[in-house]
């Protein structure tokens, strides 16, 4: 029997599924192991809370390090800072429309707030936001460097930069996000490359245009075993909290680090090599393919082979594997950052099962 099993074994009669549930003991493992690798390659950890969206959480990796937190979104940054947080980084191209502005200037007024910028469009329409305080508002220029996402191209960065402090910003450093690392195992050490590069002609052009960077900010969890840059000033993780099977295929993490997985029953077992669970999109999201499965059974060979809402197409082949209606089940997401917004709270436990706690999302439903 594997060891979510034992879990949820030991929780059975305690939990209503589906439920995610979070195994305490390896959280805490994952914060303290992500703080030792940047402790020896003298880095700051600046946890990306999109991940949790859990306040008790932020607390805990502040606790053990972590200078502040990265945040999605100006809702998410407003949750935290709330909740006490006061050094957040919004690591996304905001544009301030409607009431974004007003609310930036607020956050600016109570706490460091850091905001990515990637064109000068943005860095006009902040710098008016901000009204008679811009520099009450610090800025990080986003630079792509092989994801295709947002970020200017690197040697931009200077003018960006230039441009901000010309409106009263302040111009603070660089970052940028290694998406294209998680396309596979050889990607991750690719995409650190590509960061390394990146970050180092972006903090180039900064100081050619007489700037320094002081902050220099990578990500991300599929990357950061090969993010050792001594250009890199910070990193950003988010999923190596709680892990993942995304993860653990790229190698980022290992089955012993999943932290979180959801908890789900069997209802239904009338077609053969199929089980029907009671985990559908609305608890497990729909982040995975036909061909690799929405999520998977530790330990066994079943795999979520379709989703419908409420409906989880357990497959289990050769029936080595097939639990019976009305089994427990824990399963492993692919991803688990879409999991956590589907719930209010999440069960909290050990790896014995002895204990179980429940903490909000407190920023669930954040977006804006």
């Amino acid at each position: 029997m594997n060891r979510l099993q034992r879990v949820l074994d030991a929780l059975v009669e305690r939990v209503d599924t589906p439920a995610p549930i979070v195994l305490v003991d390896v959280m805490q493992d994952n914060i303290a192991r992500m703080q030792g690798f940047a402790a020896q390659h003298n880095f700051d950890v600046r946890p990306h809370v999109k991940t949790h969206k859990c306040v008790e959480i932020g607390r805990r990796q502040i606790e053990a390090g972590a200078v502040g937190i990265t945040a999605g979104n100006v809702g998410e940054a407003e949750v935290f800072a709330a909740a006490g947080f006061d050094d957040i980084f919004l690591a996304y191209p905001v544009w301030p429309a409607g009431t974004k502005g007003n609310r930036i200037r607020r956050l600016a007024r109570s706490i460091r707030l850091r905001v990515g910028v990637d064109n000068a469009a943005a860095i006009e329409a902040l710098a008016d936001a901000m009204k008679d305080e811009p520099d009450r508002l610090q800025v990080v220029v986003e630079v792509d460097c092989g994801a295709r996402r947002s970020g200017a191209p690197p040697e931009a960065a200077g003018d960006l930069a230039l441009a901000a402090r010309k409106r009263g910003l302040v111009p603070v450093g660089v970052f940028t996000y290694p998406g294209h690392g998680s396309s596979g195992r050889d990607a991750r050490e690719r995409a650190a490359l590509d960061q390394d590069a990146a970050l180092t002609t972006a903090v180039r052009s900064l100081a050619g245009v007489g700037i320094t960077a002081e902050v220099v900010s990578a990500g991300s969890t599929p990357t950061v075993e090969f993010s050792t840059s001594g250009v890199i000033t910070e990193i950003r993780p988010g999923e190596y909290v709680f892990g993942d099977l995304n993860n653990t295929r790229l190698g980022s993490c290992t089955d012993d680090h999943i932290a979180l997985f959801v908890a789900a029953t069997v209802v239904s077992d009338w077609v053969p090599d199929q089980v029907i669970l009671d985990a559908g999109t609305k608890a497990l999201s729909r982040e995975g393919s036909n061909e690799r499965g929405y999520g998977r059974v530790p330990g066994t060979k079943a795999v979520l082979s379709k989703l419908n809402e409420y409906h989880g197409f357990l497959a289990v082949p050769g029936g080595e594997f097939r639990p019976g209606v009305g089994t427990v089940v824990p399963v492993v997401p692919n991803h688990v950052c879409p999991i956590v917004v589907n719930f209010e709270e999440l069960i909290v436990t050990d790896s014995a099962g002895t204990s179980l706690r429940r903490w909000p999302v407190d920023a669930r439903g954040f977006l804006s």
